[in-house]
């Protein structure tokens, strides 16, 4: 599976350069950064949650876990993790465990940690468990 077409047509349309960087397929973005040979703080992963019946999706380091508490109280509703199979089923052209942080692309909210701010580009999952993007840095209007 390569990066889903929308997200290369966003990308494209945006104008917004990047990588594409072709690894071992791994199931936890944990391993994403040894994988991709960058640090932990230069490798983000994105979490689906879902606020009541509302999607948004959390952007964190790769090596950090979503703090539902917090997230909670910055969105004001209880937030739980987002089912894989609600997540197939919002996220069709992506893998389980491999959506890409442009909640644009599916209609969703999107609130990043601010640690990721720090790097001048930051890899970043692109819909598939053997592929990742490199790509300049976050714009600061998302960070929590």
């Amino acid at each position: 599976m390569l990066l889903p077409e929308r997200l290369k047509t966003h990308l494209s349309q945006n104008h917004i350069p990047y990588s594409p960087i072709l690894h071992a397929r791994v199931h936890s973005a944990r391993w994403r950064p040894h994988s991709c040979m960058f640090s932990g703080k230069e490798v983000a992963k994105t979490v689906a949650v879902c606020p009541g019946k509302r999607v948004l999706l959390g952007v964190l380091l790769a090596s950090s876990q979503i703090n539902l508490e917090k997230l909670s109280s910055i969105v004001g509703e209880k937030v739980v993790l987002m089912g894989e199979q609600e997540c197939n089923e919002t996220f069709p052209d992506c893998e389980a465990g491999a959506i890409p942080p442009f909640g644009e692309l599916y209609g969703v909210p999107v609130y990043m940690e601010k640690a990721l701010a720090e790097d001048s580009e930051i890899v970043l999952g692109a819909g598939t468990l053997s592929e990742s993007a490199l790509l300049p840095n976050v714009s600061e209007e998302y960070l929590l």
